[in-house]
């Protein structure tokens, strides 16, 4: 950042109109702010691929049935058999069902199972367009019309209807959960941090503002220009701006700090203060918006609408803690960090600090250090063979048990298991009896289920049962034996969809943009890398060191998920979630050390720099890692597996880069390679010192 633009911000005068802009914007993003729960889409499609043949399907069978009818299976179980009474208690409620105003189609059942020990009743419920809201007390109003006077029988509500209903529960209240955690976390980290009562409100109202202000630019994008923002991006929405600008007001607060020890003028101290930590602080956030913008490039809804939300606040985010975040600072003076507050010429307690006392032990043999450090590194990454990362189970998706899980037990252990999630065929009209022969010929399909076509327009449309539970990998593979067989029908055109097939495209998609999507992040970080040190060499040290930390973080993740929490599996998102999430975050850390220690080494050279730089960003560095890691460990205390995923690794992803990689891979590195580092630019041709002017003034 500019002096002059860094000396405008911390002006005497000016800084009172951004506190006064900064409140008009809160004031005004409120409201709208708080409508964001409004525009959420959480309906299927979003969170889908946007051209999968699955997909497609929904969208033709749309014209034979609302998109928004879904069938709840209501599930009735006697160990010792279903006596007459709970037969004539079934065939009652079949009937009250009938009657429900969000009756959408014909109640099926009841259909006992061969063994005599259980029933289900299929209910077609149109939900509507807000059905994830509605889902909850649909289920409630089933559940207590098949429990009364049920006499010992057990009732369950499963099927998309009932799994509907149970996510909806686990969602409801995330945005506040969310909020008081992370804002809990990030209060409680910097009270560690500067020991003040009084200092940790200003980032965390600066927080604030910014994400209210980020949601309410969201809602309006959402509204009015079609931008998908769904329960979980809004989730982690909240999560990264909280966590990222802490990070980058810890910074600027930091350096700040510093130089109050060396100009009398708080003014002056801030608008050095910018000068010197802005640019580090910008190009930061440059990287993790184009990196979550790179999530644009997804086949999948979900992932690609995360892209812009997260950029969004990440921007928004950025632009508060350069603007008011620092007037907020002049404003209350060095009373602020009382009772530890920083006076013109005492020391740099950083100087002799802990990381200090790290750097000379790295530096006696830096090479030792490094090759040992990127050897235990390498070992924790073969733990990703641990890692199966094909999706979860409806079971393997919530982390306690739900009504819908048990009612799927129950009718798999009666061998009904894929009740209620038929696979669904489209073709065209004149086509429809020939795919119906090659749909009832797949093996894995019951050929009596199979239904007779319905014929609306020029399409045809046909559903039948899976012999194998939905979600199991039997089904999936008769799912790709019934695409194999109708796509040959001639003149067809069919597909191939319903719940089982939109799994398995979700599956298959999350792969495809896993290796799409990272080589692209990989090259958008090193080029800003490039820019920002103006070398090639130190770029892609830091890139390797990156990926490494990833791979470790998750091959330690996959062990922790499998034998310590005892996860079924993950989520097909998550390797990339994870990347972007580390990447674009935790090149931030090198980011900062880097950005001081190459201004170090135009008047120190390299070596003496990276000493300098370890033991200046070193407390503020890890008390960002701290930060971040904390606030995206909020997630893994939701009750949902895949977050709880996404929490876990990033979290401890970010301390490992913290503790590890950046204090003492990159700072070891730093001391072997020296002033080759900043190689092709004039700084990495020096030895010692550089006395290059036109460095000393780019710094």
């Amino acid at each position: 950042m500019g002096k002059s633009v860094a000396g405008a911000i911390s002006g005497r005068r000016i800084k009172y109109i951004f506190v006064i802009f900064w409140l008009a914007v809160a004031a005004f993003a409120g409201p709208l702010a708080g409508k964001l729960t409004d525009v959420e889409r959480n309906d299927a499609k979003s969170w889908l691929p946007g051209g999968a043949e699955s997909v497609q399907v929904i969208d033709v069978q749309s014209s034979f049935a609302s998109p928004d009818t879904v069938p709840a299976i209501i599930v009735y179980e006697r160990s010792s058999g279903l006596t007459g009474d709970d037969t004539t208690k079934i065939k009652a409620d079949a009937a009250a069902f009938g009657r429900l105003a969000e009756l959408d189609g014909t109640v099926t059942g009841p259909i006992p199972t061969k063994d005599g020990q259980a029933a289900q009743i299929i209910v077609p419920l149109n939900l509507g367009a807000d059905g994830w809201a509605k889902a909850g007390a649909l289920a409630d109003q089933l559940r207590d019309t098949a429990t009364q006077g049920a006499n010992g029988l057990a009732v369950h509500v499963t099927g998309p209807a009932g799994t509907a209903a149970d996510s909806s529960a686990a969602f409801e209240g995330i945005d506040s959960s969310l909020l008081l955690g992370t804002v809990a976390v990030v209060v409680v980290i910097l009270l560690i941090t500067y020991r003040s009562p009084l200092l940790w409100l200003l980032p965390v109202i600066s927080s604030g503002v910014a994400l209210i202000a980020a949601q309410a630019v969201i809602y309006l994008l959402a509204k009015h220009a079609d931008l998908v923002v769904n329960a979980q991006s809004a989730g982690i929405l909240t999560v990264l701006v909280f966590g990222a600008g802490t990070d980058y007001a810890l910074l600027l607060i930091a350096r700040y700090r510093e130089e109050l020890r060396r100009h009398d003028d708080r003014h002056e101290a801030m608008a050095e203060a910018l000068h010197r930590s802005g640019p580090a602080i910008i190009a930061s956030a440059a990287t993790v918006v184009l990196g979550m913008l790179c999530l644009f490039f997804a086949e999948t809804n979900s992932t690609k609408g995360l892209g812009p939300v997260a950029a969004i606040g990440i921007a928004v985010g950025l632009a508060v803690m350069l603007t008011l975040l620092p007037v907020l600072l002049t404003i209350c003076g060095r009373w602020i960090f009382w009772p530890l507050r920083p006076k013109v010429g005492s020391a740099e307690p950083t100087a002799t600090g802990l990381w200090a006392r790290v750097g000379d032990r790295i530096a006696r043999r830096p090479r030792s250090v490094w090759v040992a450090t990127a050897l235990i590194l390498a070992v924790a990454t073969v733990g990703v063979v641990q890692l199966d990362a094909t999706g979860l189970t409806n079971k393997e998706s919530f982390r306690s048990t739900q009504d819908s899980i048990v009612g799927e037990e129950v009718l798999a252990r009666h061998g009904a298991g894929a009740a209620g999630s038929p696979v669904a065929v489209v073709s065209t009209a004149g086509a429809a009896a020939a795919t119906r022969a090659a749909f009832a010929g797949v093996p894995g399909i019951d050929p009596a289920s199979i239904s007779e076509p319905a014929i609306k327009g020029d399409y045809a449309y046909m559903t039948g049962d899976l012999v194998d539970q939905a979600d199991s990998q039997a089904a999936y593979d008769t799912v790709d034996r019934v695409r194999a067989a109708v796509h040959a029908v001639p003149g067809a055109a069919a597909k191939v969809g319903g719940t089982t097939a939109i799994n398995l495209d979700v599956q298959r998609a999350a792969k495809r943009d896993r290796n799409l999507i990272i080589p692209i992040v990989l090259a958008v970080v090193l080029l800003i890398l490039i820019l920002l040190l103006r070398s090639v060499l130190a770029p892609v040290i830091l890139i390797a060191t990156v990926v490494l930390s990833f791979g470790a973080a998750l091959g330690v993740s996959a062990l922790v998920f499998r034998h310590v929490f005892g996860f079924g599996g993950a989520d097909s998102s998550l390797p990339l979630f994870v990347f972007v999430f580390l990447v674009a975050l935790g090149i931030d850390y090198n980011i900062f050390l880097m950005t001081r220690v190459r201004e170090e080494a135009v008047k120190h050279g390299t070596r003496r720099a990276a000493l300098v730089g370890l033991s200046a960003t070193g407390g503020v560095i890890t008390s960002a890692g701290l930060v971040l890691a904390g606030t995206f460990a909020v997630l893994a205390t939701l009750p949902l597996t895949a977050f709880a995923e996404i929490g876990f690794a990033v979290a401890f992803g970010v301390l490992l880069d913290t503790i590890i990689v950046r204090s003492v891979l990159v700072t070891a590195l730093n001391l072997d390679v020296g002033e080759r580092m900043w190689w092709p630019s004039a700084l990495g041709r020096t030895t010692g010192p550089s006395v290059l002017e036109k460095d000393r003034v780019a710094a």
